[in-house]
Formats: C-alpha cells, sequence, structure tokens
C-alpha cells in the first residue's frame, strides 16, 4: 500500500471515530480533534475544564472506539506511586511451600490512561505517572517493564478550583503535547445534552481502529516529509517566547517571565504533520503549525507580574506572538 492510500485510509478511519463518538459527545469538535492529533502523534493531553463537561465520558468513549484496554486513576491527596505503578507481594507457593516477590501490575499499565484531577496528588506520585509517558515504561523490584502499545496519557484537573491542589511544574507539563480547554456547551449543544441524557436509550460506540492499526498511524506520521520553511516556522515561533534570549519578540517581553524549550517545536511539526494527514493531505504546510500554537504552548509559557495583573490570558499572549512571527 503505498503512501497516498494509506493517508486516505487514516482519513476515513478518523472520520468513523469522530462519527461513533458524535452518538454520545454533543459538540466539542475542535477538542476531540485535538485529543485525535494528539493520539496519532503518540502525545498526551492535559485537559482543562469545570465539572460537568464529560471531559471522563468523551475519553473513555475514545478508548472504546478502538480496540484498546482503557484504565480510570482518580487522584487524591493519599494516593502513592506504588498505586499507579504497581508493586511486589510476597507470594507462596502451596505446592513447594516456597515464598518469591511477584509484581502486581498497577493500572497505569493500560493502552488508555485517564488520570483525573492530576493535580490533587503530591508532586511524589505526580512524577510516578509523568516517568512512564516520558519513557513508556516502569521499574520495580530491579525490572523493566513496558507499558501499553500504544501508550496514551490524557490528565484532567479543574481550572478553578485550587485549594488541597499541587500544580503540575512547568517541566512536568512539557511532557504533555497538548493543554487543551474543554469550554461551555452554547445553547443548542446544551439543549441536545439535557434531551439526550434525560430520555431513551444510549447508542452503542463501534469500534473502528485497533491497537495495531494506531501504531501503525503513528509510524506513518513519523515518515511524513515536512518543508524546511514549515520546520523553520515552528522553531521561530518557539523561539520568539524565550524572553532575554534575543530572540523574542515584543509581546513576550511585556507579558512573559519564561517560555517554551525545544520539546515545544517537536511537537508542532509532529502535530502539524497528523493535522494534515487527518485532512487528507499528504505534507503540513505553515497554517497547520499556526492551528496548533496554542494548545502546545499555553501550558508552557510562564506569564510575567504585568499579565497577571493585566489578567492577560495565555491564548491572548499566543495571539499577540502569532502576529508579531511571520510566516
Amino acid at each position: 500500500m503505498n503512501e497516498a492510500d494509506r493517508i486516505e485510509g487514516l482519513q476515513t478511519s478518523y472520520r468513523a471515530m469522530r462519527e461513533e463518538i458524535a452518538k454520545v459527545i454533543v459538540g466539542q469538535e475542535e477538542v476531540i480533534d485535538e485529543m485525535m492529533i494528539a493520539l496519532f502523534s503518540a502525545g498526551h493531553v492535559l485537559l482543562e475544564g469545570v465539572p460537568g463537561l464529560a471531559k471522563t465520558l468523551l475519553i473513555s468513549s475514545l478508548a472504546r472506539v478502538m480496540e484498546l484496554s482503557f484504565n480510570r486513576i482518580q487522584f487524591t491527596p493519599d494516593l502513592m506511586p506504588s498505586d499507579i505503578t504497581g508493586s511486589e507481594i510476597l507470594e507462596e507457593d502451596h505446592g513447594t511451600g516456597r515464598r518469591a516477590f511477584k509484581f502486581v501490575r498497577g493500572p497505569i499499565f493500560a493502552d488508555v490512561v485517564l488520570a483525573d484531577e492530576i493535580n490533587r496528588t503530591p508532586p511524589k506520585t505526580q512524577a510516578a505517572l509523568l516517568q512512564a509517558m516520558q519513557e513508556c515504561q516502569v521499574t520495580a523490584g530491579g525490572q523493566t517493564f513496558d507499558l501499553g502499545n500504544p501508550f496514551f496519557v490524557l490528565a484532567t484537573q479543574n481550572p478553578i478550583e485550587q485549594e488541597g491542589t499541587y500544580p503540575l511544574p512547568e517541566a512536568q507539563l512539557d511532557r504533555f503535547m497538548f493543554n487543551v480547554l474543554i469550554d461551555y456547551p452554547d445553547f443548542e449543544e446544551e439543549v441536545r445534552i439535557v434531551e439526550s441524557t434525560t430520555g431513551g436509550t444510549p447508542e452503542d460506540i463501534n469500534c473502528v481502529l485497533t491497537g495495531e492499526q494506531v501504531l501503525a498511524a503513528q509510524d506513518l506520521v513519523r515518515e511524513v516529509q515536512v518543508a524546511g520553511n514549515v520546520t523553520e516556522y515552528a522553531v521561530n515561533l518557539v523561539r520568539a517566547t524565550r524572553v532575554g534570549s534575543g530572540t523574542e519578540v515584543a509581546a513576550a517581553t511585556e507579558f512573559l517571565s519564561w517560555g517554551s524549550g525545544p520539546r515545544a517545536a517537536q511537537y508542532l511539526v509532529r502535530g502539524a504533520k497528523t493535522r494534515a494527514m487527518l485532512d487528507g493531505r499528504p505534507v503540513p504546510d505553515i497554517e497547520d503549525v499556526r492551528r496548533l500554537a496554542h494548545p502546545v504552548l499555553r501550558h508552557r509559557l510562564v506569564t510575567n507580574f504585568h499579565a497577571e495583573a493585566e489578567e492577560i490570558p495565555k491564548d491572548r499572549i499566543i495571539d499577540l506572538i502569532l502576529e508579531q512571527v511571520s510566516p
């Protein structure tokens, strides 16, 4: 099968996945698109939204559309790292009477993992999850265990309730490809949500993709060629956020105290390739990079006192940076 046929097959599967998810999720098209781009780009997603916006249902529905195992981890202040990764227990062989340690796998051993309210657990436990995200492995008792293949982490946090929480440090936030914001539905969508959830029988979701097909799609993304000017634009956009580097633009100097690292440019290019393929195009362009700037950059920028005092949102700062970085 040539590359054009593979891209067409991926686009067909993507459309079928969206149709299946739409059976239970009303609206949120942009959120669903960004989650799928991250999945096929082998990245992870941090979702932010107030309670009641169907974040958990959306994530579980995405797992059901594919033949992938799914685990939900409810993060709490007393959660320990071993509660996520697993632990060794002393097991006795009833036949021989011998005792030996056996590793019992934790809930992180799944293809799709929902880290619910990740900012409610201490940094030590957060780090256990984020290390697994980076290396796709867990080490316990001197042994290394591979995680799901594919391995896709979606973490959620509530942006309005901060009491009793442990915000993720910038270095750990950088492990997430996208920071996706989920907003309230509009009036028509909310009416449809109420109608669909207060009467009738919920529709079943059909499986569209297997794990092997997801891995094949991720391989296809790596193979896609990118024009030099697209890569250079992604790098220039990221360098424009770095205050004090000599490459920053005026908006960064005015509103930021810290910018993005190289991983942001990597995710911009990888995401642009995926976005182009899901749109049926063999190569990405600069517009693909620009459209992904907000979810890639918003959790990698640290605002200064001026921006916080003026209550200027990060998305507005990113808009200004996009205006000031020429394609």
